[in-house]
């Protein structure tokens, strides 16, 4: 029997219309998924009907399959010649553990392939109108993890109070208050805009926009909860008109 193949498929922020046209054709390829508590549902009407469909949670602050139990699943069913599309939020490079995967699949002797997909990052701030640069006001943009384990290494906060980039945080809603913290402490001003967004791209996404000082207390005012992104930076100061679009789109 010839081995098969793994294909690490990003599904996008949220929305199953951002899901990439390759994205979909290899899911039709696919005889086994493995799917990630935040991918949605609809991803897998790409799939055949007889596709084995694995649900190996991963979201934060729940229980999910180890990780090492799903790179074991994924080694299994390839090692039995099949087609094994892992599918995860966003893209699988971009805090998606999608790197430590295709390590251990290598290792394991297996064929792995990248399908790349829309990271949070990028599609939820858009579904806002929040542009992550902007010219005179973004030159750059920074993707940080808000969620270290523990025992990990924390993002240096204050030098990146003093990149002049759009800051965007993944999972760091449950850590707002340092962050806010320590982004002041390192010389970003308490009045630079702020937006959370929960939901990002979905019909339930809700924000708050605010201001640096306020943040923490803000979301917690708001019940804002995870899975959210945070996104700090001038360029937040557009968002109203991108609400607007966004709203004129969906009700149309």
């Amino acid at each position: 029997m010839s081995l098969g193949i793994v294909y690490l498929i990003g599904a996008g922020p949220g929305d199953p219309e951002l899901l990439t046209l390759r994205a979909a054709r290899v899911l039709g390829r696919c005889d086994v998924v493995l799917l990630d508590a935040l991918v949605h549902p609809d991803v897998l009407r790409h799939c055949r009907r007889d596709v084995e469909v694995l649900r190996v949670g991963k979201r934060a602050g729940r229980a999910s399959a180890s990780q090492a139990r799903i790179e074991r699943l994924m080694i299994d069913r390839a090692m039995r010649g099949a087609v094994v599309g892992r599918v995860k939020g966003g893209d699988p490079f971009v805090f998606g553990r999608g790197g430590e995967e295709m390590a251990a699949l290598r290792a394991g002797g297996i064929r792995v392939e990248v399908v790349s997909g829309v990271t949070a990052g990028v599609g939820v701030p858009a579904a806002l109108g929040i542009p992550l640069t902007h010219r005179d006001l973004a030159h750059g943009v920074t993707l940080v993890t808000g969620h270290t384990c523990r025992g990990g290494s924390e993002p240096d906060w204050r030098t990146l109070a003093r990149s002049g980039t759009t800051l965007v945080v993944y999972m760091g809603v449950g850590n707002l208050p340092r962050i806010a913290a320590a982004l002041v402490a390192g010389g970003l001003s308490a009045d630079t805009p702020a937006a959370v967004i929960e939901q990002g791209t979905l019909p339930a996404q809700r924000h708050v926009i605010t201001r640096l000082g306020r943040l923490a207390a803000d979301v917690a005012a708001g019940g804002i909860a995870s899975p959210a992104l945070v996104v700090i930076g001038d360029v937040v100061r557009l968002a109203n008109e991108g609400v607007e679009l966004t709203r004129r789109r969906r009700a149309a």
